[in-house]
């Protein structure tokens, strides 16, 4: 802050308090029958043990630590339920980052398949005998046997697609009740490098929502980038911001820390929150809900297959999670036919054996 590095050891001690009151909130959702959010269960964890409490530089470290959890989260403390926040599970291994982007993975995945980009699908009509109809908006029609549905949450929550008949009164509620965050970008591309070799510069503050979090990239890169990443209310806050307004907001931010900061020669910002793509970010657990939300929206639907990371009971947010749900949505649509066509003591073309080879389905991917 005001140019200057917090000491390392004050940093540490600080981390090792609130890895303590993450370990203490574990003790007051024993307690309470009720779900409460992670902020309330902090305030009385504060209140039985005084000592966690942190003044002066301490206390805006700790407001700090408390920021990063909201970015994990994409939201606020006071929205996140702590009878679920650590029900995600991590994967072993150090951190790393995709230098050229999620790009060359989907370019990957999707080499050989017949893709229609800027195909904004409107109604999805299951039939009896007759699979599904997928409409866009300029009406143009799929026909398939099944379809995977893994459009972002946001999306679903905003009726952007239309169910007929409607889906069941359960997979509604579920997409009722699981909450999607925000979090952006704003990257500031530099002239030059001005800050220090370290993967990421945090601002404190007083509060979470006064804190910082800039993403270094050119120590991974080699090129003058730094990534602002607001979330949870701070993030929608900006998204009212043109991306002008939010750039001078970020390197606000930054001079901040380093008051010789540069202007930068352009930016990037995001908009996931207001983007009719997407709707927000990546879900996680409102207070009062229960985590097997996940579970019922993968659930399927007849010849509707579920997928994305808000189906991932295990890996809920993360691009690995939504992968994986996508591999079993295709599975059990496999499996499904399968005993279709067992039913029917029929043997599908180009299957001479049905146990190892995939169906010839037509399958609409959205």
């Amino acid at each position: 802050m005001e140019g200057l590095q917090i000491c390392q050891h004050l940093v540490a001690k600080v981390g090792e308090v609130f890895e303590a009151l993450l370990e203490e909130t574990k003790k007051v959702r024993e307690e309470f029958a009720e779900d409460m959010s992670v902020m309330k269960a902090f305030s009385i964890v504060m209140e039985r043990r005084p000592e966690l409490r942190q003044e002066g530089l301490a206390h805006k470290v700790l407001q700090w630590y408390l920021c990063r959890l909201e970015g994990w989260f994409a939201a606020d403390a006071d929205n996140i339920s702590v009878q679920s926040w650590d029900e995600e599970e991590l994967l072993e291994g150090g951190h790393g980052l995709m230098v050229r982007g999620y790009a060359p993975v989907v370019t990957s995945l999707a080499e050989g398949l017949d893709i229609r980009l800027s195909h904004r699908v409107r109604k999805v009509v299951r039939r009896r005998h007759h699979g599904v109809r997928v409409i866009t908006e300029d009406a143009k029609i799929f026909d398939a046997d099944a379809a995977v549905i893994a459009a972002p949450l946001g999306v679903l929550k905003a009726n952007l697609i239309k169910f007929e008949p409607r889906l069941p009164d359960w997979k509604e509620q579920a997409i009722a009740d699981l909450a999607v965050g925000n979090e952006n970008k704003i990257a500031l591309f530099f002239e030059t490098v001005f800050w220090p070799n370290v993967e990421f510069l945090g601002v404190v503050a007083p509060t979470s929502y006064s804190c910082s979090y800039f993403l270094n990239l050119h120590k991974a890169t080699g090129h003058p980038v730094l990534v602002y990443m607001p979330a949870g209310r701070l993030a929608n806050d900006i998204e009212h911001l043109s991306d002008e307004a939010a750039a001078s907001f970020a390197v606000l931010q930054l001079k901040r820390i380093l008051p010789n900061a540069t202007e930068p020669l352009k930016f990037l910002v995001s908009h996931w929150g207001t983007d009719k793509s997407s709707l927000g970010c990546y879900t996680y657990d409102a207070v009062g809900k229960s985590h097997d939300l996940y579970e019922r929206l993968r659930t399927p639907v007849e010849t509707l297959f579920f997928a994305g990371e808000a189906t991932c009971h295990n890996f809920p947010g993360t691009v690995h999670g939504a992968f994986a749900t996508g591999l079993l949505a295709a599975s059990e649509c496999r499996k499904q036919f399968v005993e279709h066509f067992k039913e029917l003591n029929l043997q599908p073309a180009m299957a001479d054996d049905i146990s190892n080879e995939l169906l010839p389905l037509q399958i609409s991917r959205m």
